[in-house]
């Protein structure tokens, strides 16, 4: 091998070397956004527990928004991260596409966390509180409550049937938020197994 030969592969080996650092720093920072991401999930599970015994609606609404401009930011770094790996020096279209699996999959456990806490606010149908608010009162006989009306066979049936509609919409939810974790979980070992690779 010629000097100029040996010259520019050691050249390559060292930009290669540097390359595979800047991944793993990438992929480093994204398992960091990764783990802020499961923070901000157990802080609103808290919130949302929280606001259920109290009923204090205002504090649960600081904390939505508060989630919300937490999981926007994770968003936008992770964005950042799978472009990087797009540009031409870089080029690893395997791992932007690793991230934006992740993305996708913490989109859809995003929705479906709060269409579980929507449907937990409303309750179960039967189980619903009422207002008396529309109720009539009189001096002679009293509080007159609209809400109380002749059960039939009917009405049961309509009212088990939504019971079971808002079972089934909350199981439906449950499972994809636990399939969403799953497959995030799933894709995280890769980026692990990746760094682990690079680092070898």
């Amino acid at each position: 091998m010629n000097p100029s030969t040996v010259e520019e592969f050691e050249k390559k080996v060292v930009i290669s070397e540097s390359m595979e650092e800047q991944i793993v720093a990438v992929l480093r920072r994204f398992l960091a956004v990764q783990q802020r991401r499961a923070q901000a999930y157990a802080t609103l599970k808290r919130g949302f527990e929280d606001y259920m015994a109290s009923g204090v609606e205002s504090t649960y609404q600081q904390l939505c928004s508060e989630i919300t401009v937490e999981f926007n930011d994770c968003s936008k770094q992770v964005l950042e991260m799978e472009s990087q790996f797009l540009t031409a020096h870089c080029f690893r279209e395997d791992l932007a596409q690793l991230l934006k699996s992740v993305q996708n999959q913490e989109k859809t456990k995003l929705q479906l966390t709060a269409t579980i806490q929507v449907l937990k606010r409303a309750g179960r149908p039967s189980e619903r509180l009422v207002s008396h608010e529309n109720c009539r009162f009189s001096k002679t006989t009293g509080h007159e409550c609209v809400h109380i009306q002749k059960i039939t066979e009917a009405s049961g049936t309509e009212e088990a049937e939504a019971d079971a509609e808002f079972d089934n919409a909350l199981k439906e939810a449950i499972k994809g938020v636990q399939d969403a974790v799953t497959a995030i979980n799933e894709h995280l070992e890769e980026v692990r197994y990746d760094i682990a690779a690079l680092e070898d």
